[in-house]
């Protein structure tokens, strides 16, 4: 098992104290963003991020690696690099979700700067202004995991802005009344089960299904967040769905990697969970995420894990759907 803790506050904060700027948002409404899910754009000249330079080594290395809790090979990311002149020429380009763009120049300060929606929303983009290619190597290196952590951010922006677009007003309802707690829901999700304290949504289409069970106990003690607790939590949850055959059952796949590491939702601290689920006598399986925080209070202990099935067809897009519901949960009294 690899551990790898993170909080996305202190994310953030290591951003600014690091050598990095956040510059103001210019004012006014903004387009909406394009591109496609975990897609990121490079923009750079003078051959920077040609085949076989540094720059483009690190990058692929950085977003293109194995997305992690997946059975079959998919990169984190699709990159797209692109030439700065194409970019300055092109107002299209400037609407896409996750803009990196590098700049070389003896006159640079050696910073990153990065924007929030500058212009168009969702949208993060960052600014390496680098005084030779070295300096952008080591830019590039020390603000990787923060930047990645802030285009899943938008990401899941975007994700949730499509549902509100198309909400499950329902549903939403339903969780509502049962859990005590909001999630963002596209009209696509029915309510598969209730019992006390915990509840299945799902969503059914022909090729793919998308779940997302929640689980709330009394919190008792900070145990309750070693990986093997939650691990415990996750399997007893997926247990709770019906598998395709009688004698079957689903839950954590242990013969496999997962990855375990501290981020925060709705504001709390919580731990994250990746790796794959698989049916027990049967032959069915998919990637999972889960998060394990305390309510607001600190009264209960509660556990949200989103799955996907999609036996035929690649599973990093709909994974991020799932984890999208789980990062728009939210308190009536936060």
């Amino acid at each position: 098992m690899s551990l790898k803790s993170i909080t996305i506050s202190a994310v953030i904060a290591a951003f600014l104290l690091s050598g990095c700027s956040h510059r103001a948002d210019p004012a006014g409404g903004k387009r909406g963003s394009s591109g496609k899910t975990l897609e990121v754009l490079i923009i750079a000249d003078n051959g920077i991020t040609a085949k076989g330079t540094t720059t483009r080594t690190l990058v692929d290395s950085l977003l293109r690696c194995p997305q992690q809790g997946l059975m079959q090979m998919e990169p984190a990311f699709d990159v797209v690099y692109l030439p700065r002149s194409s970019y300055d020429n092109s107002d299209m380009f400037h609407a896409h979700r996750n803009i990196v763009l590098f700049d070389v120049n003896g006159a640079n300060p050696d910073k990153v700067y990065f924007y929030r929606d500058r212009e168009a929303s969702p949208q993060v983009s960052f600014e390496f202004a680098a005084r030779n290619r070295r300096s952008l190597d080591s830019l590039i290196s020390v603000h990787a995991e923060q930047m990645v952590d802030l285009i899943y951010q938008t990401e899941h922006r975007r994700i949730q802005k499509a549902y509100r677009g198309t909400e499950g007003y329902k549903v939403e309802q339903q969780v509502r009344n049962a859990m005590g707690l909001n999630l963002t829901l596209s009209e696509e999700f029915r309510m598969a089960a209730t019992y006390p304290n915990y509840c299945w949504v799902r969503k059914e289409a022909k090729d793919f299904s998308l779940h997302v069970l929640v689980y709330k106990e009394k919190y008792t003690n900070r145990n309750q967040f070693d990986s093997v607790s939650v691990l415990a939590t996750v399997d007893s949850m997926m247990a709770r769905v019906p598998a395709s055959v009688d004698s079957s059952y689903i839950g954590t796949e242990r013969r496999l990697d997962f990855v375990v590491r501290r981020t925060t939702l709705a504001g709390c601290p919580a731990v994250e969970t990746r790796g794959v689920w698989r049916s027990f006598g049967d032959f069915m399986g998919g990637p999972y995420v889960s998060y394990t925080i305390a309510t607001p209070d600190n009264k209960e202990l509660l556990t949200l894990v989103g799955f996907v099935y999609s036996p035929r067809f690649p599973k990093r897009d709909y994974l991020m759907q799932v984890e999208s519901i789980c990062h728009s949960l939210s308190f009536d009294n936060q």
